[in-house]
């Protein structure tokens, strides 16, 4: 069962109009939170993830923005603390994933990715702390790939995404001294409309987690959940797994 546990509370949820964002925006507004999303394409979905967080009593905005567009990025950021008045949660989740052999990977693909997996996320943090408080938080979702990889065709999408330990542990160090945390989560297979349940390699992901099944978005946004509230308030520079022991 949920709280209020972030009422009054501002989060910013990147990539929030579908699957693990999704879920997580509702979750952290189910948790008292208002909640600014941004999405890509697909306005119709993310507003109705819009109506999801208003039926739970709370204001919220969604907003298009590319991740791969720099200026996006900032702008997103300000124009959170602009509609809602401040920011205490920042959520980097939007990204994308190209995967495929390595000798077939296009230059093009590389710049998306790293501009989108990695370079995002750091622009996103660096324009947040102009706001961020006392107990704030970053939480950013990395994969599980980041730290175990079980098959061939991931190179460019787990470099992407092994990155963010780096930047979340030096955010911690260089943000702690100010009462805000970062951490960051490595979901593992989840379904979603991306990578189903029921796609063609899921019998081979679900075998390679330990508890031989997929998660759900919800599960992630626990976790997601639980770092943004009172529960994360000693944990910093964290990366914690939500893949059904598929890294163990």
């Amino acid at each position: 069962m949920t709280t209020a546990q972030l009422d009054g509370k501002v989060a910013l949820v990147t990539g929030g109009s579908r699957g693990i964002g999704e879920a997580i925006a509702v979750r952290l507004a189910a948790d008292g939170a208002d909640v600014a999303l941004t999405y890509r394409g697909g306005e119709e979905r993310a507003e109705r993830v819009v109506e999801r967080i208003k039926e739970l009593g709370r204001r919220a905005w969604a907003v298009r923005a590319d991740s791969a567009d720099t200026a996006a990025v900032r702008t997103s950021v300000d124009g959170t603390v602009a509609r809602f008045g401040r920011l205490d949660i920042l959520v980097n989740n939007a990204g994308v994933g190209v995967l495929g052999p390595f000798e077939g990977i296009a230059e093009e693909d590389v710049d998306r990715v790293l501009a989108v997996n990695v370079r995002a996320p750091f622009l996103a943090a660096q324009a947040a702390v102009a706001h961020l408080g006392d107990g704030g938080r970053i939480v950013t979702i990395g994969s599980c790939m980041a730290e175990r990889v079980a098959f061939p065709g991931g190179t460019l999408y787990a470099m992407s995404k092994a990155a963010l330990t780096g930047l979340t542990k030096t955010l911690a160090r260089e943000l702690g001294p100010r009462g805000i945390t970062a951490n960051l989560v490595h979901p593992g297979p989840i379904d979603t409309d991306m990578n189903p349940a029921d796609g063609e390699s899921a019998p081979m992901q679900a075998q390679l987690t330990a508890l031989g099944s997929y998660g759900q978005p919800s599960d992630v946004a626990a976790t997601v959940a639980h770092l943004a509230g009172e529960g994360g308030r000693y944990v910093t520079g964290a990366s914690i797994a939500v893949d059904g022991g598929f890294a163990v």
